[in-house]
């Protein structure tokens, strides 16, 4: 009887642990996700029909997204590597968001005015 209560209560833990965890991540990912949209919406593309334009979008995983890389172990986005891609505008404060950001990469664009302080 013992050793079924303790199995009883190991599952049930690690249970409560993994639906823990895919909440985490889902919040993650929406965060990550709000940042990006966030970004786009300060970006002014050289043409209407611009290929970021209709690929970023929420109807798939950021990790989909052209220019946008995550990591294999917590699906976050740690890159951004943007060069040469006809876009411009502004950097909003709300890429400081991507907290496992290490990589971002917009040369060769013509964003203009400051780096956001969130960004360090």
């Amino acid at each position: 009887m013992e050793k079924t209560w303790f199995l009883y209560l190991t599952a049930v833990s690690l249970a409560h642990c993994f639906l823990a965890c895919l909440a985490m991540n889902g919040s993650n990912s929406t965060t990550d996700q709000s940042a990006l949209l966030a970004f786009k919406s300060y970006i002014t593309f050289d043409h209407p029909h611009h290929i970021l334009a209709t690929n970023w979008s929420s109807a798939t995983s950021v990790c989909h997204w052209i220019g946008v890389f995550c990591s294999k172990r917590h699906y976050r986005v740690v890159a951004l590597n943007l060069p040469n891609m006809g876009i411009g505008g502004t950097i909003p404060p709300h890429i400081g968001n991507l907290s496992f950001l290490s990589y971002f990469n917009i040369t060769s664009n013509t964003f203009h005015g400051h780096l956001p302080s969130e960004l360090a």
